[in-house]
């Protein structure tokens, strides 16, 4: 994207740092309701360091769906989008397993498979057609001063701007720098970590029997694999291994490679072949100790860096967003209080409030799988044999699970439920 250039002041209601796909997100769906915004990036898009818009694959859930059917993004991202229709979950070497059927729970489809650089291409393109956003790409910023009214961050960027911006102000400033994020420290917020001791391998490859919009999850000794329908009958998958384990399969030819994956998976696809490029990143599990600091906010991984075991991770990011827009939405309307302020007290309260038992509920969901999963002791195999028999068995079971994976249970935002902002 070609850097929008600005003559403004050093003036903006809300600052986002960070132009990945949940920041860039964030300013579109900010832009009806006025705000002047400023989104501030360090890497291009088009550079590989850029993760956000490579060529993995995201699952989209059902209310990720709602959110950008309001936004007026969802033409444009399903038309490179692949349903999913069915998720199968088994256990390597167990005969129990699950599936979730879209028909049954009464959706056209639990949720949708999306290249990453798709997405971003829409994002992007809608980004750039909004009058009250600025997009500052490549800029870094390199230190922020809060105080009662405003907070300032100071920026590094480049002259093709027009001119050096020493400094930025705003009302309030929104950390979306993913989980090891360097604005989330500035605010004065703190992290817990704990590595998984885990690589998650990504890529892709062209099965022998088609997918026809089934989605696996396949649990083995040595960790998870996830293949996901895509388009042209080809699967994304995410294979997460130990790390010393991963180091070495990243190491194998691409038949190597593909000859170890179909070994831990299995043949319930046919054959593997014509692997992709492969990537591989670590694994952890980041919380913050506070979503909120004086006249700031964390949505995405900067509050929350999951595990990709249930996929849950951007989906949870984007319900960030779109409590964030509700909580600003609400306060403009009722101008005449101190709230309508969106880096008041009132605001970022009502936001946190409302996040916590989101964050903490799918958090506990996607480590307590790890955890389970992860424990080869022949009680638990039992167990988990056992219990997967009885997802498909017990009435209700199966509905609830689908929809905390399809992000509707619990409150949801207006985007969330597809409601636009007005």
């Amino acid at each position: 994207m070609v850097p929008v250039a600005t003559t403004a002041g050093p003036d903006f209601d809300i600052i986002v740092a960070g132009g990945g796909m949940i920041g860039t997100s964030l300013a579109v769906a900010l832009g009806p309701l006025g705000l002047s915004v400023a989104v501030i990036e360090p890497v291009p898009p088009n550079e590989a360091e850029q993760p956000s818009f490579d060529e993995r694959s995201t699952a989209l859930s059902r209310s990720s769906q709602r959110m950008f059917e309001a936004m007026g993004l969802w033409p444009d991202i399903v038309a490179g989008a692949t349903s999913i229709q069915s998720i199968h979950v088994s256990e390597k070497g167990r005969f129990g397993f699950s599936h979730i059927d879209a028909a049954e729970q009464g959706v056209e489809a639990l949720g949708y498979v999306v290249i990453n650089r798709v997405l971003g291409e829409v994002l992007k393109d809608a980004l750039s057609q909004l009058k009250n956003v600025r997009l500052y790409c490549p800029a870094k910023i390199t230190a922020v001063s809060q105080s009662d009214d405003t907070v300032t961050v100071r920026l590094e960027a480049g002259q093709e701007y027009g001119r050096e911006f020493d400094s930025l102000a705003c009302r309030l400033l929104v950390a979306a720098d993913g989980a090891r994020s360097t604005v989330r420290e500035m605010l004065g917020i703190g992290a817990s970590s704990r590595d998984y001791g885990q690589q998650a391998i990504t890529g892709n490859l062209l099965p022998e029997i088609r997918p026809e919009n089934r989605a696996f999850e396949r649990f083995t000794d040595t960790g998870p694999i996830a293949l996901l329908p895509i388009a042209d009958n080809r699967a994304a998958f995410i294979w997460m291994l130990p790390t010393d384990r991963a180091r070495s399969v990243m190491e194998l030819s691409d038949p190597s490679f593909t000859e170890a994956l179909q070994q831990a998976f299995g043949f319930r696809l046919g054959s593997f072949s014509k692997v992709g490029r492969r990537a591989a990143y670590p694994l952890a599990l980041t919380r913050a100790n506070s979503l909120t600091a004086r006249r700031g906010v964390l949505v995405g991984n900067a509050a929350h860096g999951l595990h990709p075991v249930a996929a849950q991770g951007f989906n949870l990011g984007l319900r960030d967003v779109a409590a964030l827009c509700d909580c600003l939405l609400d306060a403009m309307n009722n101008a005449a209080a101190p709230g309508s302020d969106p880096g008041s007290p009132q605001v970022l309260e009502s936001y946190a409030g409302w996040r916590h038992p989101d964050h903490s509920k799918v958090v506990q969901f996607t480590d307590g799988l790890v955890r389970l999963f992860g424990d080869q002791r022949w009680p638990l195999k039992f167990m988990r044999n056992a219990g997967m028999l009885g997802f498909d068995l017990i009435p209700g079971v199966r509905s609830l699970f689908a929809r905390h994976t399809m992000g509707l249970a619990g409150r949801l935002p207006r985007l969330s439920r597809g409601v636009p902002l007005r």
